[in-house]
């Protein structure tokens, strides 16, 4: 079935669909910080440069299925929560004015769990309304992607439609039975090199691709918490801003010294990093050889955590072939990891 992506970010969307059997026939993303990191990891790529809310329906082309994350900070609780009334709020309009101008089979659009705020609910509610009006049986569920495969606490929001024409909904995939790890993500990874925020990193001179991480202090926002996961257990979300990247398993938990206020065990100083972006890629689920291209290292985690991971998207993207496509021979990727994981932990 043929896609066209919106907001594509990284592509971590379009990976995992890619991986389904889903052609990708257009991507529009308007930062141009991304572009060399998506000309690089997608042949065949048909990347539209320019901003959606100046481009034409009639440019873009017909597809069974639409997807994509429209620009979410402004409805992230740890942000200023505009929601609607910001600019990048408002893109979900242009997300229905193509809905409404191509009518897909399908759509699925991301967002962040602030947008179910009750703040945002009148808001929210309108968006799953417009969707509605332009001819979609729509649901939405607040999922974590550590139930799909992902070595990650990570809440987001999944909005699915199916076009009324089809009399069916979207059915979200169970939970698999194995909550991946930070272990299963980057156990026995070689060291990684440490740069500071000023800097133009080239990472020409790792052995490892992106395994550098930001160097630097922490705030005391950063030190009210506690920002180590053990090995045992999956990773802290991987958020889009160097700064507020997780600490390195490694180290052990901070240590609360008053309210709101922890600390590094001393005799552990050293133990004590972010992650690198290539951790942060691997947590997101990204493939080894997918090399993210970039000069300052805050635009490789701005990268890498904004976006989907691509196990989360690879699930949901099983769940729609199965649905929509009748020659769909291939088991459903839910059944094939789970299998693989209770085979891998069975005793």
């Amino acid at each position: 079935m043929k896609v066209i992506s919106l907001f594509t970010g990284a592509g971590g969307l379009d990976l995992g669909f890619g991986r389904q059997g889903f052609d990708i026939v257009w991507s529009n993303e308007f930062d141009s910080s991304i572009w060399p990191t998506l000309e690089v990891n997608f042949s065949n790529l048909r990347l539209d440069k320019r901003d959606i809310t100046k481009i034409p329906t009639e440019q873009i082309p017909t597809a069974d299925g639409i997807i994509g994350g429209p620009p979410c900070q402004s409805w992230s609780e740890a942000g200023a929560g505009r929601g609607i009334d910001d600019v990048r709020g408002k893109l979900f309009y242009d997300y229905v004015r193509i809905l409404r101008a191509k009518q897909p089979k399908f759509f699925l659009a991301e967002s962040v769990p602030g947008i179910l705020h009750t703040k945002n609910k009148a808001a929210f509610d309108n968006i799953i309304r417009l969707f509605e009006s332009v001819g979609y049986s729509v649901v939405s569920r607040l999922v974590n992607a550590n139930d799909y495969g992902v070595p990650q606490d990570r809440l987001r929001v999944i909005i699915v439609g199916y076009h009324m024409k089809l009399q069916k909904k979207f059915n979200f995939p169970a939970a698999l039975p194995y909550k991946p790890n930070l272990r299963d993500a980057i156990w026995g990874m070689p060291s990684a090199q440490s740069t500071k925020a000023s800097c133009k990193i080239n990472d020409a001179g790792l052995t490892t691709p992106n395994h550098a991480f930001l160097q630097g202090s922490f705030s005391p926002i950063y030190m009210s918490r506690n920002r180590v996961r053990s090995w045992h257990e999956p990773s802290f979300t991987i958020q889009a801003g160097g700064r507020h990247i997780p600490i390195h398993p490694q180290a052990p938990k901070m240590r609360k010294i008053g309210t709101d206020k922890r600390e590094f065990i001393p005799e552990y100083e050293m133990k004590y990093r972010r992650l690198s972006v290539r951790e942060c890629a691997k947590i997101q689920t990204f493939p080894d050889d997918f090399i993210f291209q970039y000069e300052s290292i805050e635009n490789g985690y701005k990268m890498v955590g904004n976006a989907v991971p691509v196990r989360l998207a690879e699930c949901l993207a099983s769940a729609i072939a199965q649905d929509l496509s009748p020659s769909h021979t291939i088991m459903s990727l839910h059944s094939v990891l789970r299998n693989r994981l209770l085979a891998r932990h069975s005793v």
